[in-house]
């Protein structure tokens, strides 16, 4: 029999992810039906680079692990590109998703993340260092999720703004 050797390992010969992940929900959901309850889980997972591009996936699985895959992959199918200026980003923004509301607003270098939950992980994520942020009516981890993403996908640089 072979002896298997540090690092001739299958996982060790995989490319690394370039997408660091983050759980934002994981919840465990109930369907009735006539033949009774039927248990599954929810995963909200969020994906980024830390270099500008972020996305979100949701996804139900009948247990943990298979939840959480499915929202990282369809996570990386929705990925977006966020501008930055200078560590932060470069104007206020404010986005709508559902009963959500996001604003968005820059902050001086070295003042780091001045908000709360699901949008600090997504600016994180995003690579956005010095930001603060207001959530109005957002009870909702998700929908507070894809309102920041959507807040992010408002934003344009200071060149774009001057032409138009």
């Amino acid at each position: 029999m072979r002896q298997q050797r540090r690092g001739d390992n299958r996982r060790d010969n995989e490319p690394k992810d370039e997408f660091d992940h983050e759980t934002v929900d994981l919840a465990r959901v109930t369907r009735v039906t006539k033949g009774g309850k039927q248990m599954s889980f929810r995963a909200c997972v969020v994906v980024g680079d830390h270099n500008g591009r972020v996305g979100e996936g949701t996804a139900k699985g009948k247990d943990v692990q298979a939840a959480m895959e499915k929202a990282t992959r369809l996570a990386k199918k929705h990925v977006v590109t966020v501008r930055r200026v200078a560590g932060t980003i470069p104007h206020a923004v404010r986005a709508k998703y559902k009963a959500s509301t996001v604003l968005l607003r820059p902050a001086p270098p070295g003042s780091g993340l001045i908000c709360g939950g699901a949008v600090r992980i997504v600016l994180a994520l995003a690579g956005i260092e010095s930001a603060s942020s207001k959530i109005f009516n957002g009870k909702n981890k998700i929908t507070v999720t894809r309102a920041t993403i959507a807040a992010l996908q408002q934003l344009h640089t200071p060149r774009a703004a001057k032409k138009s």
